[in-house]
């Protein structure tokens, strides 16, 4: 007789009603819990199929499969699967599409005129760059004024029924309409010195010709981040914040777009290649922000996503690994291809050695990097078939010997960068056991490898470089337009660091302190630098943001040399000094109006003055020396009335037109220290000249 089963001790749950567990676990035959939104069976299977990588090629599905059938006597859920929602979207869209072609229908006649063409609901997509609508024609190629941009590109708001025909197309409600955000590419193309290299623009000019629904239509996330890259060169609208930091609401709401699509995309391994470039976009305007805290980690973020994408082998490719189940990526499609992932990856490693400065540690060792140097721009933008580069980091003499079909001002300035990783290496290195830290009573050339890297970045590298790029700044005196950023960057990259190596070895006590000298010469250096720049032009915004952090080391050397010169109470130097510190905070708060790192970087040399304003004998330091518009060429003269220095007014010169004084600056040699007069710095003179000045 079989036993009587006991009641009130099963701990078995209820049975469920018809229909009611999910779709999935009926077609398994599974016991299901008809757990909503997922079941417990369903979340079980999805986390064994994620616990390993997915195959090349393939990605995980981003949620569990589990899809409920609506039964009567059962309510749906708020939530709603991916492709439930989809399939009710698409209904709402027939219909939506069915009711606006029977009101065209009823409205046609007493609209329709003789020439007019046949109309419809739908919005559609030509070969010609156009997005065309019923009542307005969108051309996704429309070129920007030569200048002055669109103040308020917001201004003018399209009708709604314009955004109803763009989401019928399959466009991003989320992004500008296509008319303004083709402002922001070609204000992110003409205007961005940094990341805009990573991109191919015909390229991707032609790919923004493609319907939004085509798999080739560029990534919303690289869309985003290119908007609020181009959103510094709009007006601002700017809030601020608890903590007094400001933000502009345009690039803020853009960036904050970016970084959801770069998180969905770490939990779904979907689009990572084009993630990672507007991971690179977004990166760059965090830096020209001076938003640090992001800096730092997104400098990390991109090199950990990049290493096992295998970007950091040669060829950008790798299958093999003795713990690792090979590339996340395929092999490149082709010769294109390759040469973005370079560009893309070089561009990575530019970042983390650019927010390291000398004193943090980089996310990736020289050591690891196994890809070979971009090839030129110009071979990149015309996509001549080149073969790769033959030099990389383990290339002997790599930062002395540059072969002509593969260097250009973008590959000197990676291996100028490159070195100032090796400064930064040294540094971090050097202190990381060290019982005690640097100081300036030590002889830094007896520290092992100190003399070769001195000698490296301040004499063999700067010796080394080409003759069409060893003596041109990158500045084109009959076009600023054509200002080479990389190329001006170049020159000042050695230099800055030289001064992060020698930093805290300065004695100006010493005569002989080599270091001091070093710095000094560094320092003049970057300063007649700046002042070539700025006797062309007054716009500075377009440099890269670098050039912030060059001006800063530069000025911190001068705040030192300035504390000495009030030690020992010489008060003509010590004026000299204070117009040069402040030429640097001009020009750091000039690019602070378009980029936060410029403000940012000049409140933090006005802490370091702290000692030397509380020193000083000077009632009113900061205020020595001209406005920074001195400069311009436009107003360095009136017409009716000269302009001095000092404020005097002079005959204006017979001949003050561009090209003379262009002239005598190109044959004043910066190499030496220019004629200041100690209590009265004239600056005229030390662009023009002491001669000259007093002539005229």
């Amino acid at each position: 007789m079989p036993p009587r089963r006991t009641t009130g001790t099963s701990h078995s749950k209820p049975a469920l009603r018809r229909n009611q567990a999910c779709i999935s676990c009926r077609k398994r035959k599974l016991r299901c819990d008809a757990t909503r939104p997922h079941c417990g069976a369903c979340v079980k299977h999805w986390e064994a199929i994620t616990s390993a990588p997915a195959p090349p090629g393939l990605s995980h599905p981003a949620e569990p499969q589990c899809l409920y059938e609506l039964s009567e006597g059962l309510t749906l859920t708020p939530y709603l699967h991916s492709e439930t929602k989809i399939r009710q979207l698409e209904a709402e869209i027939k219909s939506l599409k069915s009711k606006l072609r029977a009101q065209q229908a009823t409205t046609a006649d007493s609209e329709s005129t003789p020439n007019s063409q046949p109309t419809g609901g739908d919005t559609e997509s030509n070969q010609d760059g156009y997005i065309s609508t019923r009542d307005r024609t969108i051309n996704l190629d429309q070129p920007l004024p030569s200048s002055d941009f669109d103040p308020e590109p917001e201004a003018n708001m399209p009708e709604p029924d314009f955004y109803f025909k763009l989401y019928l197309l399959g466009w991003n409600p989320e992004l500008p309409d296509p008319d303004t955000l083709n402002h922001y590419i070609d204000v992110f193309f003409r205007c961005d010195p940094c990341s805009s290299s990573v991109l191919h623009r015909s390229t991707f000019l032609e790919s923004m010709r493609l319907s939004p629904r085509d798999p080739g239509f560029p990534h919303s996330s690289v869309l985003h981040a290119i908007s609020a890259s181009a959103s510094r060169w709009y007006p601002k609208r700017v809030i601020v914040l608890p903590d007094g930091t400001r933000r502009d609401t345009l690039g803020e709401f853009h960036a904050a777009k970016t970084r959801w699509h770069i998180d969905r995309c770490m939990s779904t391994g979907e689009n990572i290649f084009e993630v990672l470039q507007a991971c690179i976009i977004l990166a760059w305007y965090f830096y020209q922000e001076g938003r640090w805290v992001e800096v730092w980690i997104f400098a990390a973020f991109q090199t950990r996503v990049s290493v096992p994408l295998r970007l950091n082998y040669p060829g950008t490719f790798s299958t093999q690994g003795m713990y690792s189940p090979g590339a996340y990526l395929t092999p490149p499609r082709g010769a294109h291809d390759l040469e973005s992932r370079r560009r893309l990856w070089w561009m990575i490693v530019f970042f983390d050695r650019v927010v390291s400065v000398g004193g943090w540690t980089h996310s990736i060792d020289e050591r690891d990097i196994g890809t070979e140097f971009p090839l030129r721009h110009e071979d990149f933008v015309n996509q001549n078939q080149m073969p790769s580069n033959p030099q990389d980091l383990s290339t002997p003499d790599v930062f002395v010997h540059h072969p002509p079909l593969y260097t250009d001002s973008f590959i000197l300035l990676l291996k100028s960068i490159m070195l100032f990783g090796k400064v930064t290496d040294f540094n971090v290195r050097g202190v990381l056991r060290a019982p005690v830290a640097p100081n300036r009573h030590q002889n830094p050339f007896l520290l092992e490898g100190f003399e070769a890297l001195d000698k490296l970045i301040s004499h063999d590298f700067l010796e080394s470089l080409p003759p069409i790029y060893k003596s041109n700044y990158g500045i084109n005196t009959e076009d600023i337009e054509q200002l080479d950023t990389d190329l001006y960057l170049l020159h000042l990259v050695p230099h800055a660091a030289t001064i992060t190596l020698h930093n805290s070895y300065l004695d100006f006590a010493d005569p002989e302190n080599l270091s001091s000298a070093r710095c000094l010469h560094a320092a003049k250096s970057i300063l007649a630098s700046y002042h070539a720049l700025v006797a062309i032009t007054l716009d500075i915004s377009k440099l890269h943001p670098f050039v912030v952090i060059c001006w800063y080391l530069a000025a911190v050397v001068q705040v030192k040399l300035c504390k000495y010169f009030i030690d020992i109470k010489d008060l003509d130097r010590e004026t000299t000094v204070w117009s040069e510190i402040n030429v640097f905070r001009y020009a750091m708060l000039a690019y602070g109006e378009k980029s936060g790192i410029g403000s940012r970087q000049e409140k933090l040399l006005q802490t370091v003055m702290e000692d030397i304003l509380k020193l000083t004998s000077h009632k009113e330091p900061l205020a020595i020396g001209a406005p920074l518009d001195i400069y311009a060429v436009a107003s360095r003269w009136r017409k009716d009335i000269g302009y001095h220095p000092n404020g005097i007014t002079t005959p204006p010169p017979d001949d003050p037109d561009r090209n003379t004084i262009l002239a005598l600056r190109d044959n004043w040699d910066y190499s030496n220290e220019p004629p200041y007069q100690a209590s009265n710095v004239q600056w005229a003179e030390i662009l023009l000249g002491p001669e000259v000045w007093q002539n005229w």
